[in-house]
């Protein structure tokens, strides 16, 4: 047996108890005693045995079959993120010692964040803020160097309070910390920040639970600023080059927009501060 953890399984049974029986054509009789699926429900829906299932959640088998893992796919109605790091779970990958090397930024791309006329700061794969402007810092005074955009998010009520949605975005969040980390769960780094974070936050906790997946990427943010008051913005998320997940997130109004003019005035503001 390897002390390796059980991601696959950990993977299957969170979310199993996300899909209703009604989802996956399952007739419901009498009380049921689990959310979502049975082991034996998913086993019968993707055509393997009851035995075989309890073995891959519980890590006694690591390595089924691609087959496998496309039929658990479909019954566990994953989508397409999910199904790539569903596989992703299997793949031989060369055992990683752990990192405890600092994540740098080439000092080009720091000096282009400065000079970037737009809200910008540089995250890790971790979620740390490794480079900011000063007009990121006025969208949100947590986005200085040392920041973490995990820890502020569920652990800061002022940075709560941007996001009129805030429960939504902390979803996102965490989805796109989990497709970040992948299978380098034994990173240092990674343990000090789960756990800290689990400790402080029931909401966090549970949708870490959920083991949700997803890219980061492009979205468009709404913030209740205490400044300007509600502002739509525009977020681009792009990988640095020579970087193992480092991004550089940068936001930008629709011309012409109200949001716009908003973003002005914050980067009249955040221009007149430095110049005191």
């Amino acid at each position: 047996m390897t002390d390796e953890p059980n991601l696959l399984g950990a993977f299957l049974r969170a979310r199993r108890e996300l899909v209703a029986p009604a989802e996956a054509g399952v007739p419901v009789v009498g009380v049921r005693r689990v959310p979502g699926l049975r082991r034996e429900e998913v086993a019968m829906l993707a055509g393997i045995s009851a035995d075989y299932y309890l073995r891959l959640e519980r890590g006694r088998d690591r390595k089924p079959s691609v087959q496998v893992l496309e039929s658990l796919a479909r019954v566990l109605r994953l989508d397409d993120d999910s199904r790539a790091y569903l596989l992703g779970l299997v793949v031989d990958k060369p055992r990683r010692r752990p990192r405890w090397r600092k994540e740098t930024v080439p000092p080009s791309t720091a000096k282009f964040v400065a000079l970037l006329p737009l809200p910008a700061f540089i995250e890790g794969r971790y979620l740390d803020v490794l480079v900011a402007n000063p007009l990121a810092a006025a969208l949100s005074p947590r986005l200085v160097v040392g920041g973490n955009r995990l820890r502020d998010v569920f652990l800061d009520p002022a940075e709560q309070a941007l996001f009129p949605d805030w429960e939504r975005a902390a979803a996102g969040l965490v989805a796109g910390f989990r497709e970040a980390v992948g299978t380098d769960t034994q990173d240092p780094r990674f343990i000090e920040l789960v756990g800290e974070v689990s400790l402080a936050s029931p909401v966090f906790r549970r949708l870490w639970a959920r083991h949700d997946v997803r890219p980061r990427g492009g979205a468009a943010v709404t913030f209740h600023h205490p400044q300007v008051g509600e502002i739509t913005l525009n977020r681009e998320k792009l990988l640095i080059s020579g970087t193992d997940g480092v991004m550089l997130v940068v936001f930008h109004p629709d011309p012409g927009t109200a949001d716009a003019d908003k973003l002005a005035l914050l980067g009249a503001a955040a221009e007149a501060g430095v110049k005191r």
